[in-house]
């Protein structure tokens, strides 16, 4: 049977500012990317992320993205490859900290937003990221676009890498995501989201914003937390996703207790 991972971004709530569907997601997914203070999470989101995970045996892994609570992390910023390794390798070990005292463990590191997008397709950020996951633990698998930059940095660096799919965003031609200042670029249709999702995950390939065929073989997909009615989107999607005769499953394989 063919495996493919779902993952949602998630724990982005920051004090009195709740964010995200959070708890009715998580029932749905086998991945949490938890947000890590910068772009969104304080530490007793954090704590009460990585618990709902551990909880509902959903692997857990660092969401870090850039030092911007006001942009959410999603405008990008003039920082440089030595920048971005430490702030990567701070929120990664803020997680873990966490994570550990709470008896569970990181399994993988996806960027967020705008240093995801930056780290795709600039090799000195996207080494910079590989660097600070490879120095914390080689063992953890890193996200990124499939034919990104970021992905060859990850293999380059000696960590399994996991090439991710969006169900609910536009690609253009190139395969880079359409940018979220154009129309078009955040799918609101479940039934079109849960088509995409599908045809990525069983045929490889998704159509992009111009109806050209990107390939797309891919072995996780991603969902928004924060994406209105993103509770319900998830069941959708892991429905279809199952009817297909996809098994959704983490990228590491299951996740025991001790885990």
């Amino acid at each position: 049977m063919r495996s493919i991972d779902l993952n949602c971004d998630m724990g982005e709530s920051f004090g009195a500012y709740s964010i995200g569907f959070d708890a009715d997601v998580m029932a749905s997914i086998s991945s949490a990317n938890v947000a890590c203070g910068f772009h969104g999470g304080d530490p007793a989101v954090m704590r009460r992320t990585v618990r709902m995970a551990r909880t509902a045996g959903v692997s857990i892994g660092a969401h870090p993205g850039l030092p911007d609570l006001a942009g959410f992390g999603r405008r990008e910023m003039q920082v440089s490859a030595a920048d971005v390794e430490t702030m990567v390798l701070y929120q990664i070990g803020a997680l873990a900290a966490i994570a550990r005292g709470e008896g569970a463990r990181l399994r993988h590191v996806k960027a967020h937003g705008a240093l995801y997008n930056m780290a795709a397709r600039d090799r000195s950020l996207a080494d910079a990221i590989a660097r600070a996951v490879h120095s914390f633990d080689p063992s953890l698998i890193l996200f990124g676009l499939p034919h990104s930059e970021l992905l060859r940095a990850g293999e380059a660096a000696g960590l399994r890498v996991a090439a991710e799919g969006f169900a609910d965003r536009s690609y253009e031609a190139d395969g880079a995501l359409t940018p979220r200042s154009r129309p078009g670029s955040i799918i609101h249709d479940p039934e079109a989201v849960v088509e995409r999702a599908v045809r990525m995950a069983v045929e490889g390939w998704v159509p992009a914003s111009d109806g050209t065929a990107v390939p797309m073989r891919i072995e996780t997909i991603c969902i928004h937390g924060d994406t209105p009615g993103a509770d319900i989107l998830t069941r959708l999607l892991r429905a279809g996703l199952e009817r297909a005769g996809v098994k959704v499953a983490a990228p590491g394989g299951e996740v025991s207790i001790a885990d």
